[in-house]
C-alpha cells in the first residue's frame, strides 16, 4: 500500500494547528476586529465618550457589583461546598444536583421568578421588599444565588481529590473540625480561586438581572449604542476598551491563581475515605445545607405559581424561539468538543501550543459578552460573510466564543486523569496520533468528554447576553425572546415561557445524564 499522506509524527501537530485556527477564528479574530475599529474611531470622539463622569461611574458600580456578589457567593458556596462535598450530610448528593441546577438558567429568569416573590404584587411582597429588591443590593443577592453553585461545585469536586492520607492523619490529630480547616480548605485554594473568577466575570458581564432590576452597570452602555435607540458603533467600540482590560487583568489573575493546577485539582481519588463526621453538628448542618442548596429553586416554583392561564398561550408566543435555542447551542457545543479534544489534550500533557491556546479561550470567556458581540459585529457583519451573519450560525459562533473555555478545560481534566504511559507505549508500538487518539484517549474518556460537551451546551442554552446583540430578526433564542417580552408581556404569559426555558434546559441536562450514566453502565 502507498505511504500515508501525513507522516505520523505530524499528525498531532496538524491536528491542534487546525483546531487552533477554529479557535483563533471565532474567539481572536473578534478582538482583533475591535481593536482595528478603534484605532480607526475618531479620537476626540473616543477621549468625550471616556471622559464622561457617568461613564465611570457606571464603571465602578459594575466592578462594585460584580466584587460583592463574588464575596456573597463565596460565603454561601464554600461552607456548601465543604459539606456538600466532604461532610457526612444526608443526601447530600441530591442537595448538590438541586443546588446546582439554576446555575444552567438565566440570572435575569430567577430575577423574574424573585419578582414573584418579593415584588409588589408577589407572594411575600410590599413597597418595601419591592424597594430592596429594585436595588443594587437586592441585584447582588439575586446574582449571588444564581452564581453561589460555581463555588459549591468546584469546591466539592476539589474536595474529593485530595489524598486521603493527609485526611487521615488529620482525623487522628485534631478531628473533622480541624481537618477542614487545616486541610481541605487549604487544599482547595486553586478551586476556590477559579470559581471567585469565573462568577467576577460572569457578573461583570451580566445585562439582563441589572437592567430587569433597573440598575446601572457597565455593560448596558455598550449595548444600548449597539442594540438600543442610542445606536452609536464607535462610541461603542470606545467604551468596551476599560472592558479589555478588565478581562486581561482576569486572565492574568487566573493564569496565577491556578495555571496548570486546575487540571491537577480535579483529578481522581485513589481510594475513599469515610465522610467527615459531623457528630451532634450533623442535625444543623444537614438542615443548614438543604436550606442554602433549595433556597435559588424558589423563583423557579414562583413562576410556575404565577404562570398560571399562561400555559394555554405558549404555543402562540414561543413560535421557533426553543428550536432557535436547541440549533445554535448543538452547533456550538460541538464545535467546542472538536476544538477542545487536540487543545485540551495539548494543554493536559504541557505541549506547545496547548497553554497558549488555553489562554485563547479564557479570555474569550473573561472577555465581557458586550465586547465580544461588538468585535463579532464588526468582524462578521461584511459582504462576504453576510450568510453567517445573517443566520442562526452567528448566534453559535458567538456562543461557541463565549464558551470554549468551558469545553476545553473539561476536556484537559478529564485527560489529566489518565496516565501517558498508555499513549507512550502505543506510539513505541508504530501508532500515530490520530490512532491513539481514535483505540485509546477517546474510548477511555468518552464519558467524561461526552460531560464537556453537555456543560457546554448548558451554558450555551442559558445564554443571553452574547445572542441579545447580533440574533438575526426572526431567529431570536428563547431567552432572548423571554428578555424582549418580560417588560411589556402579559405576566403571565412570561412566566410560562420562562418555565419553558426551565423545562428545556432541565430536558437537556436528564436526557445527557441518562446518557453518560447509561455509558457508565
Amino acid at each position: 500500500m502507498g505511504r500515508a499522506l501525513v507522516p505520523r509524527r505530524l499528525e498531532q501537530p496538524l491536528l491542534l494547528g487546525a483546531a487552533g485556527a477554529l479557535l483563533t477564528m471565532v474567539a481572536l479574530v473578534p478582538l482583533l476586529a475591535l481593536a482595528g475599529e478603534a484605532f480607526a474611531a475618531n479620537l476626540a470622539g473616543v477621549a468625550r465618550t471616556l471622559g464622561a463622569a457617568r461613564t465611570w461611574e457606571l464603571f465602578g458600580s459594575s466592578l462594585a457589583l460584580a466584587a460583592s456578589v463574588t464575596v456573597l457567593a463565596l460565603l454561601v458556596g464554600l461552607p456548601l461546598g465543604l459539606l456538600l462535598g466532604r461532610a457526612d450530610v444526608s443526601g447530600r448528593n441530591t442537595a448538590l444536583w438541586l443546588h446546582a441546577f439554576p446555575l444552567f438558567l438565566p440570572p435575569f429568569l430567577l430575577a423574574l421568578g424573585w419578582f414573584h416573590v418579593f415584588g409588589r404584587t408577589g407572594v411575600l411582597g410590599n413597597a418595601g421588599t419591592a424597594a430592596a429588591l429594585f436595588s443594587p443590593i437586592g441585584a447582588a443577592i439575586v446574582l449571588a444565588l444564581a452564581l453561589a453553585p460555581v463555588v459549591t461545585l468546584l469546591v466539592a469536586v476539589a474536595l474529593q481529590a485530595v489524598d486521603p492520607s493527609l485526611e487521615e492523619a488529620a482525623l487522628i490529630a485534631g478531628g473533622p473540625w480541624r481537618t477542614a480547616t487545616r486541610i481541605l480548605l487549604p487544599l482547595s485554594r486553586p478551586a476556590v480561586a477559579l470559581g471567585a473568577l469565573v462568577v467576577f466575570s460572569l457578573v461583570f458581564s451580566e445585562l439582563g438581572v441589572p437592567m430587569f432590576l433597573r440598575v446601572g452597570v457597565y455593560p448596558a452602555m455598550v449595548f444600548a449604542r449597539l442594540g438600543g435607540v442610542d445606536y452609536a458603533p464607535g462610541e461603542a467600540v470606545a467604551l468596551s476598551l476599560p472592558l479589555v482590560a478588565v478581562s486581561t487583568v482576569l486572565l492574568l489573575a487566573e493564569r496565577r491563581a491556578a495555571g496548570r493546577r486546575s487540571f491537577a485539582a480535579l483529578g481522581l481519588r485513589t481510594r475513599e475515605v469515610p465522610a467527615l463526621a459531623l457528630g451532634r453538628w450533623r442535625g444543623a448542618a444537614t438542615g443548614a445545607a438543604w436550606a442554602l442548596a433549595v433556597l435559588p429553586l424558589a423563583p423557579v416554583a414562583a413562576l410556575a405559581w404565577r404562570a398560571g392561564t399562561g400555559f394555554r398561550e405558549l404555543p402562540r408566543w414561543l413560535g421557533a424561539s426553543p428550536v432557535n435555542s436547541l440549533v445554535s447551542t448543538l452547533a456550538a457545543a460541538t464545535f467546542t468538543l472538536l476544538v477542545a479534544v487536540p487543545v485540551g489534550h495539548a494543554a493536559a500533557r504541557g505541549l506547545r501550543g496547548g497553554a497558549g491556546l488555553d489562554a485563547l479561550a479564557v479570555l474569550a470567556f473573561l472577555t465581557p459578552a458586550s465586547v465580544l458581540g461588538a468585535g463579532l459585529i464588526g468582524a462578521w457583519n461584511r459582504p462576504a460573510t453576510e450568510a453567517v451573519y445573517a443566520s442562526l450560525a452567528v448566534v453559535a459562533v458567538a456562543l461557541a466564543a463565549r464558551y470554549a473555555a468551558i469545553g476545553l478545560r473539561t476536556a484537559a481534566v478529564v485527560f489529566a486523569q489518565s496516565p501517558p504511559h498508555l499513549e507512550e507505549a502505543a506510539a513505541v508500538s508504530g501508532a500515530g496520533f490520530l490512532r491513539r487518539l481514535g483505540r485509546i484517549l477517546i474510548p477511555i474518556h468518552a464519558r467524561g468528554l461526552g460531560a464537556a460537551w453537555l456543560l457546554t451546551a448548558l451554558f450555551c442554552l442559558r445564554d443571553l447576553e452574547a445572542a441579545v446583540l447580533i440574533y438575526p430578526a426572526g431567529s431570536e433564542p428563547l431567552t432572548v425572546r423571554i428578555f424582549t417580552l418580560e417588560a411589556n408581556g402579559p405576566p403571565a404569559v412570561v412566566a410560562a415561557l420562562a418555565c419553558s426555558q426551565v423545562a428545556l434546559s432541565a430536558g437537556v441536562l436528564a436526557l445527557g445524564a441518562l446518557a453518560l450514566l447509561r455509558r457508565r453502565a
